[in-house]
């Protein structure tokens, strides 16, 4: 039997349709070599079905069956016969014993929204994008937090501190709009935003209040008041911080203009994703107040630090809550003990899940009409998952109902399984099947740059077994839209990890994260990321060059000219090819042949076929590609439409030979190659 030829997917060449409803009669395709097989059985539960054969190509026989779906998953897996041997086909592939774990699984009713399959993201962290209107910028000494005082960064380009948290540049919505015609012809599709709302930090990962953009980010109408004298640590007389912050004028036109940028976005047929920070908010949030901020504003009720018979009370856990203990307590539980991040206690407060809810419908409504939620540490919400998962699949009702086509992705480390069963979250960040796997093999290097790991560089065993254990935690339709990163604002810059130094920049400073980078093997990563399954997510700057350690320094400013014109340009001419191809966006994976720093892969569908090539190593690679597994024919030409190399990258085009189903090619150091069948 010849395994490597047998293929199934939950692509909609295999599965018919491929986002089912209960009670539809789907159709479910199997692929073998031609007159290879005696018999393929459709395996579920409950029983074993005979497959029929229905078509025939020059390399192969598709088998079918059709099924009517129930309310419940339906789970399956295929059994081949061949003569006297037998053998198995699940999520990972050809086996010789089923395992469970890998079987195929359908969803009745959960669907991904079309527009986020294979659609081209970019992730802006807004404080270090562009500064598009000074008078919104954040005054040195307008208030304190965590040690420092607030601190304007006059310098753009200065590298960000070890301790940035209350260092602003001055980045804000204006200047996304400014931008929009860069991030256009980029190519981008979707922006994802880091967090908008109110709160006193840079990354606003510690909401201060969830009902509105942060004006620092927005429009400030209302101005005033006084910023704190030197030594001076008591925001209770941070009044200018107070009155741009929570004056109802400065709130509303934030929002309004906010409304006003997703408008033109949408104009330009580009998506939005808000950054949903729930599990915990900030001290300065208005529902504690630690900070003093409302307690003497009129439009705002007392916060629960201020005052024991708060409307807040419950919103969080007191550890000691005697009404003696107050005004100002300050025993309540904080996120991994930190009390600038109070926990929020959903279990005992209806009330404040209420609150999260409208949240969630409120801005995926008119009128901000925004397209999804990026969840920030979704599974650690509550206090136990029982409780987590039940909050999540509300908060996909909720969502849902408000807006049908939003998307809802999840930040999630290590196996996702549970919570993607077509109920709660659509997807994850992809850090367990993309960030991760790819940043071993082409770099050795683990994604904070804090470990170095010989064993894992190059090890295609590694990428190709990591890739399809972790792609088959996922349903097809949560694969299509999974965030496919390289980098982001947690990790660091993947152009830091080709130059293979451990450490960060406490130790190592800022300039070591761009001594020794290697931009061919940046480019590798790029075909990668814009060639595999799923929504490939730059994170703003890295099109142009831009390095970095792990968070802070990871959110340096965009270096507005003084740009990598050619790694921008790379980005552009293969983001082009990524849209103008539905194998690449929609299409199966097949890995075709893998060796030490070496791997070579297919997307297809029955009309168009794409063969990606990579040679990590330091040596000229001779690779003998099986390109008839993607059915791109046993004779004739593929046409060559990139090619990076070492020195630099070229779309010239050019042709490889196919004999007996094979290509045979010398492929140089770090380099890659997209070919595509000749006929498209």
């Amino acid at each position: 039997m010849n395994r490597e030829a047998l293929f199934c997917d939950g692509s909609s060449y295999y599965v018919r349709p491929a986002e089912p409803e209960a009670g539809d009669r789907i159709t479910l395709r199997f692929r073998t070599a031609k007159d290879d097989v005696n018999e393929v059985k459709l395996i579920t539960k409950d029983m074993a079905c005979k497959m029929i054969k229905r078509s025939s190509t020059e390399f192969f026989d598709y088998y079918e069956i059709e099924w009517v779906l129930s309310e419940k998953p339906f789970y399956y897996h295929f059994e081949i016969h061949s003569k006297d041997e037998v053998c198995y086909y699940n999520r990972v592939g050809a086996v010789s014993d089923h395992q469970p774990y890998y079987t195929f699984m359908i969803q009745p009713g959960f669907s991904t929204p079309q527009w986020a399959k294979g659609a081209v993201m970019y992730q802006i962290f807004v404080d270090r994008f562009n500064n598009g209107n000074p008078t919104n910028d954040v005054e040195t000494g307008e208030y304190y937090y965590i040690g420092a005082p607030a601190t304007k960064v006059e310098n753009w380009d200065e590298f960000p501190e070890n301790m940035d948290i209350q260092r602003f540049y001055g980045g804000d919505l204006q200047g996304v709009w400014d931008k929009l015609d860069y991030l256009q012809d980029l190519g981008v599709e979707v922006i994802y935003f880091n967090p908008l709302f109110v709160s006193p930090s840079n990354h606003k990962y510690d909401i201060q209040d969830y009902d509105y953009i942060d004006p620092h980010y927005g429009k400030i109408v209302k101005d005033g008041g006084e910023i704190l004298e030197d030594g001076d640590m008591d925001n209770s007389r941070a009044t200018k911080y107070q009155i741009r912050t929570g004056a109802k004028e400065n709130l509303e036109a934030s929002n309004e203009f906010f409304a006003q940028l997703v408008e033109e976005m949408h104009r330009r047929n580009m998506k939005v994703i808000l950054d949903g920070v729930f599990n915990h908010c900030g001290s300065f949030n208005k529902w504690m107040d630690k900070e003093r901020l409302y307690e003497g504003q009129e439009d705002y009720e007392k916060g629960a630090y201020v005052d024991a018979y708060s409307p807040y009370h419950s919103f969080f856990r007191f550890f000691e809550d005697r009404d003696e203990l107050w005004p100002y307590n300050y025993r309540y539980d904080g996120w991994w003990g930190h009390d600038t991040l109070p926990k929020l206690n959903y279990e005992d407060s209806s009330m404040l899940e209420d609150y999260i809810m409208a949240i969630g419908r409120k801005w995926v409504s008119p009128p901000y009409n925004v397209d999804g939620w990026r969840l920030d540490v979704a599974a650690d919400l509550g206090y136990t998952n029982e409780y987590n998962h039940m909050f999540w699949k509300r908060f996909r009702q909720e969502v849902k109902k408000a807006n049908p086509n939003a998307i809802i992705i999840a930040e999630h480390y290590g196996e996702p399984r549970d919570w993607l069963q077509g109920d709660e979250w659509d997807t994850v960040m992809n850090y367990d099947a993309f960030m991760e796997p790819l940043t071993w093999f082409l770099t050795g290097m683990e994604k904070h740059s804090d470990e170095r790991r010989i064993d894992l560089w190059g090890n295609a065993d590694n990428f190709v077994n990591s890739m399809s254990h972790f792609m088959s935690s996922m349903l097809t339709p949560s694969l299509m839209v999974a965030m496919n990163e390289l980098s982001n604002h947690d990790h660091s810059r993947f152009l830091t990890r080709t130059n293979h130094i451990a450490g960060r920049v406490a130790q190592l400073g800022s300039k070591a994260a761009e001594e020794g980078i290697n931009y061919a093997v940046m480019r590798e990563a790029v075909v990668v990321q814009m060639t595999w399954i799923g929504a490939p997510t730059i994170y703003y700057g890295d099109e142009v060059g831009v390095c970095g350690f792990t968070d802070p320094d990871n959110r340096r400013t965009y270096p507005w000219g003084n740009e990598n014109k050619e790694l921008l340009e790379f980005h552009k001419d293969i983001i082009r090819i990524h849209k103008e191809s539905d194998a690449l966006k929609y299409g199966s994976l097949k890995m075709l042949c893998w060796e030490n720093n070496v791997l070579a892969y297919a997307r297809f569908t029955n009309k168009e076929q794409i063969v990606v090539v990579l040679n990590n190593s330091k040596e000229v690679k001779k690779v003998t590609i099986p390109v008839w597994l993607a059915g791109a024919g046993q004779e004739g030409h593929m046409r060559r439409v990139l090619h990076s190399y070492e020195e630099s990258y070229t779309l010239e085009k050019d042709e490889y030979l196919v004999e007996n189903g094979e290509i045979v090619m010398n492929i140089g150091r770090h380099s890659a190659v997209i070919m595509k069948s000749r006929s498209h």
